[in-house]
């Protein structure tokens, strides 16, 4: 079932906008039903719908009483407090294939032989982009980290876990892209430690000169 948020229609635009927000409200724009619609709801609400669907699950939306399935495109934040300011929604159909961005979770790390040798686990692909029907787009992509042994070891594309009815946007991603490496925290900091140490100047022995200043005497 879709998560659901109330929207009013808004006139303002602009500048006047900003009233609305201080007023404790996000504003919006809905596309993709004709022409844009402009809107507003309650902020806790809002955020609330935005931190569990994010940008990969249907929303319901009710707008003065008509109902629009939408999905989310963007999401305005204040730099600073870090509060919505903006939410643009994309009008979808049940039966239309849309794409989303969807986070990759790694897990069972913990149940490795990587792991239990004190390897951590490096993430460097955090999402990728997926199309599916609504109902169908998952909240986020499993990989298991479980099979990691050794420090060659990695996870790829090719191990995502996708749900029947998903496929992956960019058909050109490689099955080899790496989505996680691992590797030894305590050898690394000790090879830079050892690094730190070769650079350190040597200071002379007492009541000797450097050569430099043996030269200036």
């Amino acid at each position: 079932m879709a998560y659901q948020l109330v929207l009013n229609e808004r006139a303002e635009q602009g500048h006047k906008a900003k009233s609305l927000r201080e007023a404790g409200l996000v504003t919006s724009v809905v596309y993709g039903a004709g022409e844009p619609v402009l809107t507003s709801s309650a902020y806790n609400e809002t955020e609330k719908v935005l931190n569990e669907a994010g940008y990969h699950s249907p929303i319901e939306l009710t707008i003065d009483g008509a109902k629009q399935l939408a999905i989310v495109k963007n999401v305005g934040v204040n730099p600073v407090s870090r509060r919505i300011m903006n939410v643009e929604f994309q009008a979808v159909s049940a039966d239309e294939i849309v794409e989303a961005t969807t986070p990759i979770a790694i897990v069972d790390f913990d149940k490795s032989d990587a792991a239990k040798l004190h390897y951590t686990i490096l993430q460097v692909l955090e999402e990728v982009d997926v199309k599916a029907k609504p109902s169908d787009l998952p909240k986020e992509l499993v990989v298991d980290g479980s099979k990691l042994a050794t420090l060659e070891d990695k996870l790829t594309v090719a191990d995502l876990q996708l749900p029947n009815g998903v496929e992956l946007v960019d058909r050109e991603l490689a099955p080899e892209t790496v989505v996680a490496n691992v590797y030894d925290p305590a050898a690394e900091a000790a090879a830079r430690e050892a690094e730190e140490t070769q650079t350190e100047p040597v200071a002379p022995a007492e009541g000797e000169a450097s050569a430099e200043e043996a030269k200036t005497e």
